[in-house]
């Protein structure tokens, strides 16, 4: 699904895969560059688990962040960059989909989301 993300060098639209089992949101390392963060200098860094292990990835955190008729500011982003094949530019997790009652209908093949 489109997320705009709203950096100091300006936004851009990413295509980010809606993971409910992501309990934070993540980015790929060039779509931080782009829109003007630098995850290489970025302070904090947290432990994440892939598919290939557990690794460190920085966290930055961006002025604002757009998805699903939702906005926040000041949000924190986990960057870590997807292989190739993920065909999208990033995760959106948990903890953007706060106050979200989803609703996942897999035989029609249909996602209700409305927000608190």
């Amino acid at each position: 699904m489109p997320a705009r993300l709203f950096g100091p060098e300006g936004d851009i639209i990413a295509q980010l895969a809606l993971d409910t089992g992501a309990t934070g949101t993540l980015i790929n390392w060039d779509i931080a560059m782009i829109i003007g963060y630098d995850p290489a200098i970025a302070q904090e860094r947290v432990q994440i688990t892939t598919g290939s292990g557990v690794e460190f990835a920085p966290r930055i955190e961006i002025s604002k962040i757009e998805a699903l008729g939702r906005m926040r500011r000041n949000f924190a982003l986990i960057c870590h960059t997807l292989p190739p094949s993920a065909n999208v530019d990033g995760l959106l997790g948990l903890d953007f989909l706060q106050e979200a009652i989803l609703n996942i209908n897999m035989i029609c093949g249909v996602l209700e989301m409305n927000w608190k």
